[in-house]
């Protein structure tokens, strides 16, 4: 089971290159752990699906406001919401090779001594473990907190006053946007505002392609309730985030809901639900619903002096919301999606790939190509279907294909492996 897991993972990394759906970034320097650039067909795939999203989150309803905020980050930001302190995983380093992993990937609980201590109480590796690098067993050191964020500067000054941060979530970004949104617009509880947007963690570990990166795109919103209404919103976005992931076409019978445990939730966290995959590599996080409660906004008011209440215009109350979360990453996304689409069969005895992507999702709608380039008539007849096409769906959405190179079926199947629905 494990080696068919291993197979398939390669077959759609090597697919995606492939086809030009996802590249290594930097790949001609050797690459860049955690970075991978979108090729023509994954652009087009990851546009159709925030596309997709972004109708169902926000378009489609009357409660959601959009917005896009700036992905580098104040530091007081960051420290009113807790990250800087900690936005921190547990890390050990093999004393042999030097190589360095989570701690929490080899089973042990680590528990941070404070959230600002980079050390851990805990117990200290097995000694019979052996280095997943070099093989060495027991020779690690003692875990120890590791801060996940990108550090920068703002403007020519390189110290402690310019100190900024890359966002490790979009989330913050919503959260100092709270006031201007009421304020602009004078929306009745519950409203929700939402944006996708790049994020970036220093990762210890990136692995298994798009799963663990360190920089990747989030499709967020932040929902404001009433603090006695959280659990009705609750499920409210559990049922839509269920229609989403149908929706898109990954496969529902292979995901999962997981009660997070309180001692593996976010610090913002009294209650998060994962929505859990069955990826080759394992059973893991797909997408995350949190109720974050009041935390976020009432530690940016008190931080700043700022009034970031609501008042209830029947009633007169006043208060500060609490916040229903409901949190997708775009890369793991698209690596579910391939994974759901991803079809081996055979076809007049030569095996065949090809992706059942949903026909909203496929990066080319309709390819058209001649039986024969050599026969001048074809080629014209062909030509005035294919640019008829063009010129009645001029939408973003719908691209297609000229494909005259080579016979007939090595044609049709570069189509079925990038999941083009009609030829």
């Amino acid at each position: 089971m494990a080696a068919m897991s291993n197979t398939l993972m390669e077959n759609i990394v090597a697919l995606c290159k492939r086809r030009g759906f996802v590249y290594p970034s930097f790949d001609i320097y050797g690459g860049l752990a955690g970075f991978f650039d979108y090729g023509p067909y994954g652009l087009a795939l990851k546009n159709n699906i925030v596309s997709l999203w972004w109708k169902q989150f926000v378009t489609d309803r009357e409660d959601v406001y959009g917005i896009d905020s700036a992905t580098v980050t104040k530091k007081e930001v960051l420290q009113a919401s807790g990250h800087v302190g900690g936005f921190v995983d547990p890390m050990v380093e093999c004393k042999k090779c030097g190589e360095r992993f989570r701690a929490d990937e080899f089973g042990l609980e680590v528990v941070p001594a404070s959230i600002t201590d980079k050390s851990c109480i805990a117990a200290r590796m097995p000694r019979e473990l052996p280095c997943p690098k070099c093989g060495t067993k027991g020779e690690y050191t003692p875990p120890y907190m590791f801060q996940m964020m990108f550090k920068t500067n703002v403007g020519a000054k390189q110290d402690d006053t310019s100190v900024a941060y890359l966002r490790p979530e979009t989330a913050q970004g919503i959260f100092v946007n709270f006031k201007n949104v009421i304020d602009s617009f004078h929306p009745k509880l519950p409203f929700g505002i939402a944006q996708i947007g790049k994020a970036f963690r220093n990762e210890i570990a990136p692995r298994d392609f798009l799963f663990r990166a360190r920089e990747f795109e989030q499709m967020e919103v932040e929902y404001f309730v009433k603090p006695a209404a959280w659990q009705e919103a609750f499920e409210l976005w559990r049922t839509k985030m269920h229609e989403w992931v149908a929706a898109v076409g990954i496969d529902t019978a292979k995901v999962h809901e997981r009660e997070v445990p309180e001692s593996e939730r976010a610090h913002y966290s009294k209650r998060t639900i994962d929505f859990e995959f069955d990826f080759p590599f394992g059973q893991k996080e797909l997408y995350g619903l949190a109720y974050r409660t009041d935390y976020d906004l009432r530690n940016h008011a008190a931080a700043r002096g700022v009034d970031l209440s609501y008042t209830d215009d029947e009633t007169k109350e006043k208060f500060i919301p609490h916040v229903i979360e409901p949190s997708l990453g775009v890369g793991r996304t698209i690596l579910a999606v391939l994974l759901s689409a991803y079809t081996e069969d055979e076809m007049n005895g030569e095996p065949r790939i090809y992706l059942r992507l949903k026909p909203v999702l496929a990066p080319v709608k309709a390819a058209v190509f001649p039986l024969l380039k050599n026969k001048p008539e074809l080629v014209k007849k062909a030509r005035d279907v294919y640019d008829s096409l063009r010129s009645a769906l001029h939408d973003s959405r719908y691209t297609f294909a000229w494909d005259d190179n080579g016979n007939i079926g090595k044609r049709y199947r570069r189509q079925d492996e990038i999941g083009t629905p009609f030829c």
